[in-house]
């Protein structure tokens, strides 16, 4: 699976916003400095299609892009970061519940973890809060080139544990640096949406 195509569509705070169409989307989200936006980069072939910032908490806006021009993947706000007003974290997260709660096009939420870090509260309720309004959940772990195979294992079972991913469920393993991991993903996110979007042409 390839993406030929992805350019940026428009960025949003409410529902009024966002792109009136049927296309199916895929929504990315993770804590504050996980790598989503370089996941996305390294997803698209393209290095600046999501800006990546050294600042933890820079994206506050739901973004959509066209892929392939068959589905939007859907940037959410990072969660969790600790250093700005409580205010504006939780700002930040009724941004992400109310994309999730009023978006029936959303097909699947790809759930980021670092894969150094054990889940905090915020990534346990975001897993709980992709389930509770029914979407997919793909967990991606992420920066896997900073462990060891036995480091990475090891904490694979802890971070299952912690958001206690039913038993045999698929955890996807990325790093952005090395592209490891990629074709897999892609072929997970896509599979199940082609096909959507060709029986509606």
């Amino acid at each position: 699976m390839e993406i030929k195509q992805a350019e940026f569509v428009t960025s949003a705070v409410k529902t009024s916003q966002y792109p009136q169409d049927d296309i199916p989307e895929v929504a990315f989200v993770g804590r504050s400095n996980v790598g989503k936006s370089s996941l996305i980069n390294t997803l698209t072939n393209r290095k600046k299609l999501v800006k990546v910032s050294q600042t933890p908490g820079k994206t506050r806006l739901v973004n959509f892009f066209i892929i392939n021009n068959v589905m939007h993947f859907v940037d959410l706000p990072g969660y969790g970061y600790a250093k700005v007003s409580k205010n504006e974290r939780d700002s930040w997260g009724k941004t992400i519940e109310t994309y999730l709660h009023n978006r029936p096009q959303l097909k699947k939420v790809i759930l980021l973890l670092d894969s150094r870090r054990v889940p905090n509260e915020d990534d346990i309720l975001m897993y709980d809060w992709i389930l509770h309004y029914g979407y997919e959940a793909v967990i991606v772990l992420t920066k896997v080139d900073k462990l060891t195979k036995n480091e990475l294992n090891k904490n694979q079972k802890i971070i299952a544990e912690a958001i206690k991913l039913p038993k045999g469920a698929k955890m996807y393993k990325f790093s952005s640096l090395k592209k490891t991991g990629k074709e897999e993903l892609l072929e997970g996110i896509f599979k199940g949406l082609i096909e959507i979007e060709e029986e509606q042409i």
